[in-house]
């Protein structure tokens, strides 16, 4: 039988929460049956962090991912990832950004080649990075640059009950209407129905559409883009099998009754995907990049 691999944890920023993060959900292994995982971080920085939050979690560094197996019920396995300076908590600064980015790209690499399940990602700080000489908008689209040129990164937001894909991301809301396109809406719509496939184990998703204006433009009253953008996008997909539906006011898309009738929405931009989700779940909604050659969270 072969070994299974563990999953890969990136340190994020190291004066923020992730290594709380970390310390916590190895402490909650058992009763949350979480697979083993590593986490690829600064030994001294977690043994500190685990001393000063008074929690006892025996460390063990490892060479390799493989090792993290054996070691995972008694210790948090840690990949060391030496940060050039030392941390205080909430005070984050640029002299780390490049250990951050090495973490990141050394789950990907780990993942790649076999030896990682999959990646989880603890939170990043982007300004910090930005000084750091960081170019990407997020960690979505530098995950998908270090994927290879094939990747078509979507971001998926997903609670219980509610899963959510912004068609448009990180940009300013003035320029969302000339960035929405039928060729995104399209790459959104195959690629998600195809995760929920794969991924969910649903045979047929489901999906739903938030118009990008005010009840959906109202026939074209309320804007347009309903009309000559969304539309001629879905009925494209829906000739290629995906069962999706017209675009619905946003307002009218996420009470219960109406989540029960889809697997998964497509939205027009980054907050009205993000709102109802973190509305619904804040603390437990998690991020899936869903594109890539491997499993991110």
């Amino acid at each position: 039988m072969p070994i299974p691999m563990p999953i890969a944890l990136t340190m994020g920023e190291p004066a923020g929460v992730g290594g709380d993060l970390a310390l916590a959900a190895w402490r909650a292994r058992n009763h949350e049956a979480l697979p083993p995982f590593f986490l690829i971080d600064d030994p001294g920085r977690i043994a500190r962090l685990a001393r000063q939050l008074a929690l006892d979690v025996p460390l063990h560094c490892i060479q390799s991912p493989e090792e993290a197996i054996g070691v995972f019920a008694t210790h948090l396995p840690i990949l060391a990832q030496r940060l050039p300076v030392d941390v205080e908590p909430g005070k984050p600064t640029s002299e780390n950004g490049v250990a951050v980015l090495q973490a990141i790209e050394c789950a990907v690499k780990l993942v790649t080649n076999g030896q990682a399940a999959a990646v989880v990602t603890n939170p990043i700080h982007k300004q910090v990075l930005y000084e750091a000489g960081f170019t990407y908008p997020g960690h979505t689209e530098y995950l998908a640059s270090l994927a290879g040129p094939d990747a078509i990164p979507v971001m998926m937001l997903a609670c219980p009950g509610l899963r959510v894909v912004p068609v448009t991301i990180h940009l300013p809301l003035a320029q969302v209407p000339g960035a929405l396109s039928r060729q995104a809406i399209e790459a959104c719509g195959r690629i998600t129905a195809a995760a929920l496939t794969r991924d969910f184990a649903i045979e047929r998703p489901r999906l739903a559409v938030a118009g990008l204006n005010p009840h959906a433009g109202e026939g074209g009253s309320i804007g347009r883009e309903e009309i000559e953008v969304i539309m001629p996008a879905l009925e494209t997909l829906r000739g290629e099998g995906i069962d999706i539906r017209d675009p619905a006011p946003a307002d009218s898309l996420f009470h219960a009754a109406a989540r029960a009738n889809y697997d998964a929405a497509l939205c027009m931009y980054h907050d009205q995907a993000l709102l109802p989700l973190k509305t619904i779940d804040f603390f437990g909604g998690i991020n899936i990049t869903l594109g890539l050659p491997f499993i991110r969270t």
